[in-house]
């Protein structure tokens, strides 16, 4: 066929993002979610930052919005490194990568809230407490975190062009 002639209706037409181009929509969606994540994280854990501060401790509300932050940033990490195996079958390195990332997440999560839940340093009447116990488990959580992202990550793919 000629380039001045329409293609018919019914040929086939290539849908698969190209190889060579890194930015796909998903890579621009998962930096996207990990940004907006990252700001909630900010706020929830420093709203001096912002002027936000009202409160010499920290208390549930910044607890839950600096968590809920946190799984922005995972989701988008997450998107943006499944991305990467685009067209590959995954390895059981990858698999046991994204697993430890929602286990460091569950981690962070229940150090975080663990006044809450009633196994923290404060008990149940008092307001919750985010001390250096809690703190050092949330740090735990975002470790375990960043080693399941840096298990995600294709080390060994081939980069041939198709």
């Amino acid at each position: 066929m000629t380039k001045n002639q329409p293609v018919p209706a019914s040929a086939p037409v290539e849908t698969t993002p190209q190889r060579d181009n890194p930015v796909t929509p998903r890579v621009r969606i998962s930096i996207g979610l990990a940004l907006i994540g990252l700001v909630i994280f900010a706020i929830g854990a420093k709203p001096d930052w912002f002027g936000w501060d009202r409160s010499p401790v920290v208390g549930f509300v910044q607890i839950i919005v600096f968590l809920i932050g946190l799984a922005i940033i995972c989701l988008g990490g997450y998107i943006g490194l499944q991305s990467l195996w685009w067209g590959q079958e995954r390895t059981i390195t990858s698999e046991i990568g994204s697993r430890l990332a929602a286990t460091g997440y569950v981690i962070a999560v229940f150090a975080g809230l663990a006044d809450i839940f009633g196994m923290g340093s404060q008990s149940f009447p008092q307001s919750p407490y985010f001390g250096p116990w809690q703190a050092s488990g949330v740090l735990i959580g975002q470790g375990i975190i960043a080693l399941g992202f840096l298990l995600l990550i294709p080390f060994n793919a081939k980069l041939s062009n198709q």
